[in-house]
């Protein structure tokens, strides 16, 4: 077992062991269903519409109507869940005082960063499985195209794990667990906030620039099951990026 396989083992054990990580999953199945069952009432409520008015059996886009509305909606879960997820990461190790013992270790900041952020993206995976029982139910009543699914949830994916590289960060930041999650919150509202700035500004350089900072952006394409690189391409370089700075800030603190 590599230094950030160990580290990833006692992120997760540690995870495990705290009301915070079951009460932050729990939520988000929760919303995640309710907002589901609410896509579908409308989808069928539609549909019966249709119906009355066409005189016969209508067909509904299940991805119009149920998955893209509830990734959408989604997005918002996220943006305040997260940051509960992660605000104890680094926080946590001040607190129990194994902060100092952790920094002293043979095992270097790139890999203490990459455990932990292996440990939250491990979770959070499990969590985006564990929703995947509301498209399996769907296709036994009604069909629709996969496709926008799978990308819908690749979205998610990509666009939970910069949350969660955000929320490491702030949450190496400051000492304080609920300091960490306003921080992270702050910080991913101002970069969602640069989308609608951008769409402000219209076609110009400056809003361009803004749109494509806005993690949004990108997050709508793949809802609409659009893969493009450049939107992989800024998760990818934003997620590493706030990684860097992560292990920027703990290194500092190693040596103070």
């Amino acid at each position: 077992m590599t230094p950030a396989q160990a580290i990833a083992a006692r992120e997760l054990r540690s995870a495990f062991t705290s009301p915070v990580l079951y009460v932050v999953v729990a939520v988000f199945l929760l919303i995640f269903g309710v907002l589901s069952y609410i896509a579908v009432v409308n989808a069928g409520a539609q549909a019966i519409r249709l119906m009355q008015i066409q005189g016969m059996a209508a067909r509904i886009n299940l991805n119009d109507l149920v998955f893209r509305p509830t990734f959408y909606s989604s997005a918002i879960i996220l943006l305040l869940v997260l940051p509960l997820l992660t605000m104890r990461v680094f926080s946590e190790e001040r607190k129990l005082r194994t902060f100092e013992l952790l920094m002293t270790s043979p095992v270097g900041i790139s890999e203490i960063v990459a455990g932990k952020f292996t440990a939250m993206l491990a979770i959070y995976t499990g969590m985006l499985a564990l929703t995947g029982i509301v498209p399996v139910v769907l296709a036994v009543f009604n069909s629709f195209d996969w496709a926008p699914v799978f990308t819908g949830y690749l979205g998610l994916l990509l666009m939970g794990a910069l949350f969660l590289a955000v929320g490491l960060f702030a949450s190496a930041v400051t000492e304080n667990q609920i300091v960490a999650a306003f921080v992270s919150f702050g910080l991913l509202l101002l970069v969602w906030l640069m989308g609608a700035m951008g769409s402000i500004l219209g076609d110009t350089p400056v809003g361009n620039a803004l749109s494509y900072l806005s993690f949004i952006e990108h997050y709508d394409r793949m809802v609409r099951g659009l893969i493009d690189t450049k939107d992989l391409v800024y998760y990818g370089c934003g997620i590493l990026f706030m990684l860097f700075l992560t292990h920027r800030v703990v290194e500092s603190q190693r040596w103070a």
